[in-house]
């Protein structure tokens, strides 16, 4: 019976019963594989991180200082003129501004604080206007824009979409509709002051998301008027200030250019400024100036980027004094912190301190 069992046990390890071989998932072998390329592996100390702290410190309170003061270079002449220009004895704005009967033509003198030097930037900032509202800035057709094939889509642009009789507003939407179409004559010294126009616009947005073969069609011909007409010889690629409005701005309180002024302007001059006060604000409680402005290397006036660098650079130097000084008063304490073990008195960067490099415990 054990032959015959030995027998049957031979027989059934035969071919016949043996099992396929599986294929192996393992990788192919390499250092990046199995994790073995060799790597730096810093050990903290408090020398190294006070260091750290004082070098960043150094760098970011730099960089900040020289953005800060390339900021203060910069020369700007701010002007709020919506009441301003509300004719005395006006109680009813919102009727003041919707009645064309009532010319709408005011008058500011600026003065020049500082020297100017060209080019000068001409804006037009508005405050409480909120072109991030999801109605409005969805409110527009960008292929409408680009093709002349697509006049008549004018998908996403109600309530703005079409005259009373049907026929497709080209540009089409809100956005377009609410174009600012206060106007700027500047005088300096008894002659009139060019403000260019040109490459106001990013370039961009001239070349690929307005068609120079797209002219404005039946537009502000809707059922309600909104802001400045276009000339409808003139291509959308050359409407520079429909250009700049169509790029919505992010925050309520926006400036957009107006225009440039290559002129250097003296301390004291005066700039005479003729304006349309057509745009309407006071539906919405809005506000309306007027800004000249020079720039520097790093843009516009904005203190905000160099403050910024300075408050981390302070930062990362109040850390080095603390560390320094808790270093030097309770020393066992921040080299624990550091090390993380219970020993404080080892020499620090110890490498046979590591887990990996300890014997194994009980062995």
């Amino acid at each position: 019976m054990d032959s015959h069992a030995a027998g049957s046990s031979s027989g059934g390890s035969g071919d016949g019963g043996a099992q396929p071989r599986r294929s192996s998932r393992k990788p192919t072998y390499s250092k990046f594989t199995q994790q073995e390329l060799p790597a730096c592996k810093p050990i903290l100390t408090p020398k190294w991180v006070i260091s750290v702290f004082v070098l960043v410190g150094v760098i970011f309170v730099s960089i900040g200082i020289v953005s800060l003061r390339a900021s203060r270079q910069v020369v700007e002449i701010v002007d709020r003129y919506d009441d301003a220009c509300v004719p005395a004895g006006v109680t009813d704005k919102l009727a003041y501004i919707r009645n064309d009967s009532i010319p709408k033509s005011c008058t500011r003198n600026l003065t020049i604080t500082k020297d100017m030097k060209q080019p000068i930037f001409v804006y037009y900032q508005l405050d409480d206007f909120y072109q991030n509202h999801r109605r409005y800035v969805k409110s527009r057709n960008d292929a409408q824009l680009r093709d002349k094939s697509k006049a008549s889509d004018f998908t996403n642009c109600d309530p703005e979409a079409k005259t009373v009789d049907g026929k497709p507003i080209v540009p089409c939407g809100l956005i377009a509709w609410s174009l600012f179409n206060d106007t700027y004559k500047l005088i300096h010294n008894n002659v009139t002051l060019r403000v260019e126009k040109k490459d106001i616009s990013w370039k961009s947005d001239r070349d690929h998301k307005f068609g120079s073969d797209v002219f404005p069609t039946n537009f502000q011909k809707g059922p309600l008027k909104g802001g400045k007409t276009l000339d409808p010889s003139i291509p959308l690629s050359k409407q520079e200030d429909l250009i700049v409005w169509m790029r919505t701005a992010a925050l309520p309180t926006f400036r957009k250019l107006y225009g440039r002024i290559y002129v250097d302007l003296k301390e004291n001059d005066t700039i005479t400024v003729q304006l349309d006060n057509n745009y309407n604000t006071y539906s919405f409680g809005g506000k309306k100036k007027l800004v000249l402005s020079t720039a520097t290397w790093l843009g516009g006036k904005n203190d905000f980027l160099g403050l910024a660098y300075l408050t981390v650079g302070g930062l990362c130097f109040f850390l080095a004094f603390a560390f320094t000084l808790l270093y030097l008063i309770k020393p066992r304490l921040v080299i624990f912190y550091f090390s993380q073990v219970a020993t404080t008195s080892r020499k620090m960067g110890d490498n046979s301190y590591l887990s990996w490099n300890r014997p194994p415990s009980g062995r």
